[in-house]
């Protein structure tokens, strides 16, 4: 008779992780989780160059960031990892960026730290993207708990990342029926990882967006970009409370209350690029499509993130997702060539008109809009 092998306190830790993901996964397909206020791109108005003396198929639209050119300033953020399910899903992503020169970031990768045999749904994306640039993925609160430089190289060499994102997602963290909402000393703890791993760090919220003030103490630890990650896609509150209806009935109330906390993607993207200037800045938190990834950088954003939408399509096959990409590149040149930029520098300096709550906000917070609308 064979004795079943003894889980380890690290595997079994590993094996909730795990489940965990596929779950997250499960509910962002099949349910409703998008916060209900939008993340701003609807209040940013574009002036319309009739006369743009540019033709479209002119338009560049390349990118520098962290020392690596990319074909558009499109990064498709952290979904998935660290299980079964995820396998397909990062490895269709990963071959959609390397055709088309782009970003991807992964999952946290907690799961394969603490269990080397679930590596394989992340280390298939280097496998399959040879020379994209990959950001792996680890979180401030095990960052504040116990995670230090080896934890941070193990994430990075299981990818060959280029670059190390650290996530923060207090909100997730306070209402996930089994969260660990330990932030406490995470700054110092980041001080030290910027200053001992070679890899640069990307300091990324999860929804909830970053305020400058914020940006500016991150700015600080050494970081070398920042995704703000803003209220108005993904909200991961909503999707706790999707999974905590069956489990726990406080948690899943207390997420259903902070389904739509948070600074809306457009006001922390200009209040970033505001406080933290020469840091490059990611746009992400409900972009979804060429003309808000336009808006982003014309608010001084260097590149604009995705995850979400691209979930579907990347269950199907990276002709899915390639397509899809396909489509918001085009999206974002055809509004370039809408205001007569030809370049993503040019962008950054057409004139825009702000209106509604993004206004409201930006003004309530010091910021004189009115110099947009007179930019030339």
């Amino acid at each position: 008779m064979v004795t079943p092998r003894t889980k380890t306190d690290s595997q079994k830790k590993a094996q909730q992780t795990e489940d965990r993901k596929l779950q997250h996964i499960q509910i962002c397909l099949e349910r409703e989780v998008e916060s209900c206020i939008p993340p701003g791109f609807n209040d940013i108005t574009l002036i319309h160059n009739a006369a743009p003396e540019i033709n479209l198929e002119d338009i560049d639209v390349r990118s520098t960031f962290l020392g690596h050119q990319l074909q558009a300033p499109i990064m498709i953020t952290a979904m998935t990892g660290g299980h079964e399910e995820a396998l397909p899903i990062n490895m269709h992503i990963a071959q959609a960026v390397e055709r088309l020169g782009l970003i991807m970031g992964v999952g946290s990768q907690r799961a394969a730290i603490e269990d080397p045999s679930l590596s394989t749904s992340f280390t298939i994306t280097r496998e399959h993207a040879p020379t994209a640039f990959i950001v792996g993925n680890i979180g401030a609160p095990q960052l504040s708990l116990s995670y230090g430089i080896r934890e941070a190289e193990i994430a990075v060499d299981m990818l060959k990342a280029n670059a190390l994102a650290v996530h923060f997602n207090a909100a997730q963290e306070a209402v996930q029926p089994e969260g660990e909402a330990t932030f406490s000393g995470v700054l110092q703890a980041l001080r030290s990882l910027t200053k001992n791993l070679s890899t640069p760090i990307i300091a990324k919220e999860t929804g909830a967006g970053l305020s400058r003030n914020t940006a500016q103490q991150l700015v600080k630890t050494g970081v070398k970009a920042l995704d703000v990650a803003g209220l108005g896609g993904t909200s991961w509150p909503a999707v706790e409370a999707e999974r905590a209806k069956d489990e726990d009935a406080k948690k899943a109330i207390l997420g259903s209350w902070f389904t739509d906390w948070g600074i809306p993607t457009a006001v922390a993207t200009y209040e970033v690029t505001q406080a933290a200037p020469g840091t490059p800045v990611i746009a992400s938190g409900g972009v979804r499509t060429g003309l808000d990834i336009a808006k982003a950088i014309a608010l001084g954003a260097n590149l604009a993130g995705v995850a979400l939408p691209i979930l579907s399509p990347a269950m199907l096959n990276a002709k899915a997702v390639q397509m899809h990409l396909d489509t918001l590149i085009h999206g974002l040149k055809a509004t370039m060539f809408l205001v007569g930029a030809s370049s993503l520098e040019d962008l950054r300096n057409v004139p825009l008109i702000v209106n509604g709550a993004t206004r409201n906000w930006l003004e309530l917070r010091g910021y004189n809009v009115n110099d947009l609308a007179q930019r030339t």
